[in-house]
């Protein structure tokens, strides 16, 4: 039987049998991960900070030796320009490092909860929160896209 049109499709529905005190738990996990993008992406966004900033300081530094300053100049350019944010690292290579550990080892795991508890179902918590919140036929307040009733059978 096809989940109701005025409700989460199959792919936001926990399997049969599984419990909500389970659910909850996996959206648990699902949550903790998102934190993990959020940071993600603020590293990225460092990563990007940097070296936007490094750049900058050497345009400017250009410049500081046009307006007859080249020893301050040459001073930045040898002490700051170009130097590693951390023991011998550039902010690529942070980036690098997060994603080929930390970052996927939890993205994994979290995908390794999923597929066990929920057949590899996303936001099934989500969903279920939706339910509880959205007032039914209220417009905005649809259980998903009108383009996905449509191609619900009857």
């Amino acid at each position: 039987m096809s989940p109701s049109p005025d409700g989460p499709d199959e792919d936001h529905t926990a399997p049969a049998g599984v419990s909500e005190e389970l659910v909850e738990a996996v959206g648990g996990v699902t949550a903790a991960f998102e934190v993990i993008e959020h940071a993600r992406g603020m590293l990225y966004a460092f990563h990007r900070l940097v070296g936007r900033a490094d750049k900058e300081l050497a345009e400017a530094l250009d410049q500081l030796e046009s307006a007859g300053r080249p020893d301050l100049a040459e001073a930045l350019r040898i002490g700051v320009v170009g130097r590693n944010v951390l023991d011998g690292r550039w902010t690529f290579q942070l980036v690098e490092e997060f994603d080929s550990g930390y970052y996927t080892a939890f993205a994994d795991a979290e995908r390794s909860v999923r597929d066990a508890t929920m057949g590899g179902r996303r936001h099934v918590f989500e969903a279920q929160l939706k339910e509880r919140e959205r007032t039914r036929g209220r417009a905005g307040h649809e259980a998903r896209p009108a383009a996905q009733h449509e191609r619900e059978p009857e």
